[in-house]
């Protein structure tokens, strides 16, 4: 007999504020771009400090266990705080880009865009995670914002997970869409957010082009993460709101 679960219940995703949620796939449980400190200014090494305007809603000693940390980057205080760092230390897999690999050490795993990594699943079954390429603002950005990466969650028997990362590019969105979709469960890094750099550009995806990713990746769930609790994210929840509904798209829209 075939699994009568839904998609939703098969692949659940807690989210904790920013772009912090955990995900469980496969029986393994992953949790993306860890950020629990307080409120407060955070300096930045390239840039002016990022100001967190709420705290994250749970304490990480109360996550349980952790199987693999997927880290789009580890340069930027709302994507890696000192409480996160502190996190990784008691992770077995840390997964993110390839020059974070080489800053964190430890179990930090560095993957280029497209490179796979198998794991094994408690039932002794596998799933692969595969690295997606994500652009943090306007194209070529890189050598100021750094690098970052999304991650794309797959297995035989499992609907396919989407996690951006802090990316800003429709055009990346429709390549992974072409290689894994359609997609069931999207976890987009939307707020838009904006700082001084690059003239005030996006840093992530503004709402609307939230919902043209759902619409390009065929996604039936889309998860928003990364547009609340600091002040450079300039869109929140309404504005989600607000451009799913035109689009058709809201009650595939799932708010924390």
């Amino acid at each position: 007999m075939g699994d009568t679960r839904t998609a939703s219940e098969q692949t659940p995703v807690r989210v904790f504020g920013g772009p912090t949620a955990l995900i469980e796939f496969g029986g393994l449980r992953f949790l993306t771009d860890p950020a629990f400190d307080g409120p407060g200014e955070y300096p930045r090494g390239n840039g002016p400090s990022l100001t967190k305007t709420a705290p994250a809603s749970i304490d990480p000693a109360d996550l349980g266990p952790v199987d693999a940390v997927l880290l789009s980057h580890d340069e930027h205080p709302d994507n890696l705080d000192r409480s996160g760092r502190a996190l990784l230390a008691g992770v077995p897999l840390v997964l993110t880009t390839r020059s974070g690999a080489g800053r964190l050490g430890g179990t930090a795993r560095g993957l280029a865009p497209w490179e796979a990594v198998e794991l094994t699943r408690p039932d002794g079954g596998t799933l692969t995670v595969t690295a997606a390429p994500a652009e943090h603002g306007p194209e070529g950005c890189e050598p100021i914002s750094g690098e970052v990466v999304g991650f794309v969650l797959t297995a035989a028997d499992l609907p396919t997970v989407y996690v951006s990362g802090d990316n800003a590019s429709l055009v990346l969105v429709q390549e992974i869409a072409d290689r894994f979709g359609p997609v069931d469960t999207a976890v987009l890094f939307a707020g838009a957010a904006r700082t001084g750099l690059f003239d005030g550009a996006l840093l992530t995806l503004d709402s609307a082009q939230a919902a043209e990713a759902a619409g390009i990746l065929g996604a039936r769930r889309v998860v928003p993460v990364h547009f609340d609790s600091w002040a450079h994210f300039s869109e929140g929840r309404d504005e989600l709101v607000k451009a799913f509904t035109p689009a058709g798209l809201q009650d595939r829209l799932q708010l924390a």
